[in-house]
């Protein structure tokens, strides 16, 4: 169902000050992420589109349009074709354990759902043999899904997971993440090889994340092992930059 704009009342920009130091799109960007913070606007929101708010705050639009993006570029909220404007929890941070997108979103206090978009059993290529350590020709389960976090789309996830693991079905991966699946299931990941880059997404990714065609995403390329040192799983996965980061300590030992 698609939710109706929400506009927030016209005494919440009553303090704006038009000719002070304070660029007018900032004043407006920090009245809508404390309302954001404080549960006024809640994550799934539609916001007042452009138009509306420049004429309602009688504002020029790019001051408005400037607002917004900054609200973006902050990952409070992203742009839908089709829905507008919508608030986010923020940014899904992942720390240096190894742990899968799903309890992230969870963590960050977010809802994650799944949409498998394709599943099959098939022999491992070179390249997934490689990774997993096993022989080209093998059965591996291959899966891609994506991964929402309160119904908007965060990640595109393949992963290819040896026969030996046990039968991985479908329907488990369309309820549970990865990683919980395999707890279900009696296997625990315990360390993890992974590889992080960028490159720009094709118009079919662009379309399942939501993104502008030719815009940049975030790749993840991660193969996870259990306390025997066998893989138990190989990722590749894509990422919007907007909705996703990597966050970790790096200390000094001089």
């Amino acid at each position: 169902m698609r939710k109706t704009e929400v506009l927030l009342p016209q005494s919440v920009f009553a303090d704006i000050d038009r000719s002070g130091k304070t660029p007018l799109y900032h004043q407006v960007a920090t009245k809508f992420e404390l309302a954001i913070r404080d549960g006024s606007l809640p994550a799934g929101t539609r916001i007042e589109n452009e138009v509306s708010l420049a004429e309602r705050l009688n504002l020029s639009r790019p001051t408005i349009r400037r607002a917004i993006q900054s609200l973006v570029d902050d990952g409070l909220v992203v742009r839908r074709r089709g829905i507008g404007s919508q608030v986010v929890h923020g940014k899904v941070i992942r720390g240096l354990e190894l742990s899968s997108l799903s309890d992230d979103i969870n963590k960050n206090g977010a809802q994650p759902s799944t949409t498998v978009v394709h599943f099959e059993h098939l022999p491992a290529t070179r390249h997934v043999a490689e990774r997993l350590g096993i022989a080209v020709g093998e059965k591996v389960s291959y899966s891609i899904r994506i991964r929402y976090s309160d119904e908007v789309p965060v990640a595109i996830l393949h992963n290819w997971i040896p026969a030996s693991i046990g039968a991985i079905t479908e329907a488990q991966l369309a309820k549970s993440g990865l990683y919980e699946t395999f707890r279900n299931a009696g296997v625990f990941p315990r360390i993890g090889k992974q590889r992080l880059s960028a490159r720009k997404v094709t118009n079919l990714e662009a379309d399942q994340l939501d993104l502008p065609h030719g815009s940049a995403v975030l790749t993840m390329e991660r193969t996870a092992y259990d306390s025997a040192g066998l893989a138990v799983e190989h990722g590749e996965h894509i990422y919007r930059p907007d909705l996703y980061s990597l966050e970790f300590t790096v200390v000094n030992k001089q």
